[in-house]
């Protein structure tokens, strides 16, 4: 099966974080979204390897997500090396996406900006065909990257998720051992405070203020992106 998105994250609800909105609103006009966790979330101090894939997998039938799959990498040690790459580059090459989505660098997390370098080297790899893997080279055209958590710079896009806002929040709470959840009886956590949960909504509502929406979530290019007219004049033009 092809894609036209690949998401990754690093941990099974890294990409309902930073793209969840983004996700239902692509999937809800026709798009075909895959999503890819790269480590199984065993490091975590909440919720079993069991659990969290159980709470993916009700997360992606959410956000409208035609296959999420998992690498398998080692939570805590994610690396930008060879081997590594070539177990993202296998998925790269069986989905073949048009649009990559992936963690963007300076993130808080090691796994999150490990997995910026690692997502970002093995698309490059992935077109070249003297790489051996179980499918045929193939190198995505664009990448675009997200913060799971939260931005320290200026976004270069940011997307309107108004009417997709409440999808986004139904998946987060989709990962019950995660999140804020009086009724799950695990150790605290930074994201499992009643205040990181506030804050989900905060973030989105502060860049949706930017672009006088309700709701927004913000992308990174590492390029400049080409367009016909800047948005708003291509209505009049």
């Amino acid at each position: 099966m092809t894609v036209d998105v690949l998401a990754v994250g690093a941990h099974p609800d890294d990409i309902e974080l930073g793209v969840g909105g983004l996700i239902h609103k692509l999937t809800h006009r026709g798009v075909r979204v895959a999503a890819l966790d790269l480590t199984r979330g065993e490091m975590g101090t909440r919720g079993t390897v069991e659990e969290r894939a159980a709470e993916a997998a009700r997360a992606a039938e959410i956000l409208g997500v035609a296959r999420r799959e998992n690498a398998g990498l080692p939570d805590g040690a994610l690396a930008n090396t060879r081997d590594q790459q070539l177990r993202v580059i296998s998925f790269i090459r069986r989905l073949r996406p048009r649009i990559v989505l992936t963690t963007m660098e300076g993130d808080r997390h090691p796994d999150h900006r490990a997995a910026h370098a690692l997502v970002r080297d093995a698309s490059y790899f992935s077109g070249l065909v003297r790489i051996e893997t179980d499918a045929p080279a193939y190198r995505p055209p664009i990448i675009y990257y997200y913060h799971p958590y939260y931005e320290d710079q200026q976004p270069p896009f940011i997307i309107d998720i108004s009417d997709h806002f409440d999808a986004k929040l139904e998946a987060l709470r989709a990962h019950e051992s995660q999140f804020h959840n009086p009724a799950y009886a695990g150790q605290p956590t930074f994201i499992s405070s009643e205040g990181f949960w506030e804050s989900i909504r905060t973030r989105a509502a502060y860049w949706g203020s930017r672009i006088n929406a309700a709701y927004g979530e913000p992308l990174y290019s590492p390029s400049p992106v080409g367009m016909d007219l800047p948005p708003g004049l291509e209505r009049i033009a």
